[in-house]
């Protein structure tokens, strides 16, 4: 299977406020086999006229295709962006199982052809991209850079968004199945 993910740091957080945080959940999920490495999606954010926080690392790792978690900041005074991914196999394959296994169950009580093509997307994902966002210190920006990096996801690795709120979106950013509540997320022990 290859070697053992690496989780890129993230900026450390005290305990008592992390803790105490409310987090928006996005996500992604993608039949590509593979999710592109992660300079990939810092060009693009680049080509989109974002300036992506990352923190300092070898500038390998940022070739590697079995990334599983990055920070991305949008702005210095914000709390970044959490990205995960989250696999049909290797280290994190069960908190994958578990969160298709969820929204599968979700989705099973609609019963049109939209929600026949979302489940089906679902059920054929090899990866789901997760943001996490703090409910409470996003901005209007931090919703347009982590749009950008929904987009890339969606558009580089056959994906389909979902939202915690809303529910899933078509390619053109249409809802097309309603899903209101928040679903908690199993990326949660990262």
């Amino acid at each position: 299977m290859g070697k053992e993910l690496p989780i890129l740091p993230s900026t450390p957080q005290t305990g008592d406020a992390a803790k105490g945080e409310s987090y928006i959940y996005c996500r992604v999920f993608c039949s590509r086999e593979n999710a592109p490495p992660l300079k990939l999606l810092l060009d693009f954010l680049k080509s989109r006229g974002q300036l992506p926080l990352i923190p300092k690392m070898d500038p390998e790792a940022l070739e590697e295709w079995a990334w599983v978690h990055i920070s991305l900041g949008y702005n210095r005074d914000r709390k970044p962006i959490q990205l995960f991914c989250l696999r049909d196999r290797g280290t994190y394959k069960e908190a994958f199982e578990q969160e298709q296994k969820q929204f599968l169950e979700r989705l099973s009580v609609y019963d049109d052809i939209e929600a026949d093509l979302v489940r089906e997307h679902v059920r054929r994902a090899r990866f789901i991209a997760t943001t996490r966002l703090v409910k409470d210190d996003v901005t209007e920006d931090g919703y347009d850079f982590n749009g950008w990096i929904l987009e890339f996801f969606q558009e580089n690795c056959n994906g389909i968004v979902q939202m915690d709120g809303k529910g899933f979106f078509s390619p053109k950013g249409e809802l097309i199945v309603e899903l209101q509540d928040e679903i908690s997320s199993e990326i949660d022990m990262v």
